[in-house]
């Protein structure tokens, strides 16, 4: 299970003045030399060893606050698995997986592959991610031949501003550890969270929705993208970056009508993603979410991630549970 203890997925305390997560140049600043290296999604956390047929090891490499592995990781390396097994000509069209256990960061994953179907336009593969000799997440994925059409529509893309004219969370952070009458805890964990680099950047449209400081609706929007160099045309490989960019701060969105309570976990159950057109995850994308619906200890959330220029790249969709302090379990009854 993709779990998260307190705000392990990346969400920070309520009140703080600033979301933690990844960061890069503020405002107006030159890309800095990380731009002109490799991703470190492709050169190490979506690397896979092969180990058999159909058998594959992968590595940890970032790890939430919560100490568990990241839900995105493990739905990457699982759809890389499956991928390895379909010709060059078919895409990944769609995703639907089951969290049912917590990953342990101190040991590999093993992906286990079954050819489930292989047809002339379509094939899919179903995979088992597993750890002490039981599975933690089980996936399918459909692959799909392209085949252009003329029945073609898309929501239109909301207008907000570009991420030249935002600060990255980072940035964030620094301004908040900056107020002189910051409590000592609150810039200790911070500063752990600076610490903890995760392999992508965040602009945040909203920080107010980021840092729960105000009550809006469950929707908000962040420009994201993979930090270094991807390049184009492997759209494989950028789908499964996509795919590990897909689980980050996705569950977070359910607590933003309610910026005074605290989380005892956040454990994503399942997830689902659906790919619409090509793109680049090295280039800034917008993920768009939003959270239809919070009820019985569980929330559902819905993203849509968009290309600069305004084409719908993916969607996605996940429910998660979302378990309160006990004081605020109370407070609730």
């Amino acid at each position: 299970m993709s779990e998260h203890h307190d705000k392990g997925d990346g969400e920070p305390p309520p009140g703080t003045g600033s979301p933690p997560g990844p960061g890069s140049p503020g405002p107006g600043s030159p890309p800095g030399p990380s731009q002109d290296l490799k991703s470190v999604l492709v050169t190490s956390v979506l690397q896979l060893e092969e180990i058999d047929v159909g058998l594959y090891r992968g590595k940890n490499y970032w790890v939430p606050l919560s100490r568990r592995l990241f839900g995105g990781q493990i739905i990457g390396q699982a759809l890389v698995a499956a991928a390895e097994s379909v010709a060059g000509h078919l895409y990944a069209h769609s995703l639907h997986c089951y969290f049912v256990r917590a990953g342990d960061p101190g040991l590999p994953v093993l992906y286990k592959v079954d050819r489930v179907r292989d047809g002339r336009s379509f094939c899919v593969r179903s995979v088992k991610a597993i750890q002490h000799g039981e599975p933690i997440l089980v996936l399918q994925a459909s692959f799909h031949m392209d085949q252009p059409s003329p029945l073609q529509h898309q929501f239109s893309m909301p207008a907000v501003p570009p991420p030249e004219d935002l600060l990255s969370l980072e940035d964030l952070i620094r301004l908040v550890l900056g107020k002189p009458d910051l409590e000592e805890k609150v810039k200790r964990g911070f500063n752990r969270v600076l610490a903890n680099e995760v392999p992508i950047e965040v602009r945040p449209v909203n920080p107010l929705q980021f840092s729960r400081e105000v009550t809006t609706e469950p929707k908000r929007m962040f420009w994201v993208r993979a930090r270094g160099h991807i390049g184009e045309g492997n759209m494989k490989l950028h789908g499964c970056v996509a795919a590990y960019i897909s689980d980050y701060s996705f569950l977070g969105t359910t607590l933003t009508s309610y910026p005074d309570i605290r989380v005892k976990m956040m454990a994503s159950l399942d997830h689902a993603m659906w790919f619409h057109n090509t793109f680049r995850t090295d280039e800034w994308m917008l993920y768009e979410v939003e959270s239809p619906w919070a009820g019985g200890s569980r929330g559902l959330v819905q993203g849509r991630l968009w290309r600069r220029d305004g084409v719908l790249a993916a969607s996605c969709c996940q429910e998660g549970l979302i378990r309160l302090t006990p004081s605020e379990e109370k407070s609730k009854l």
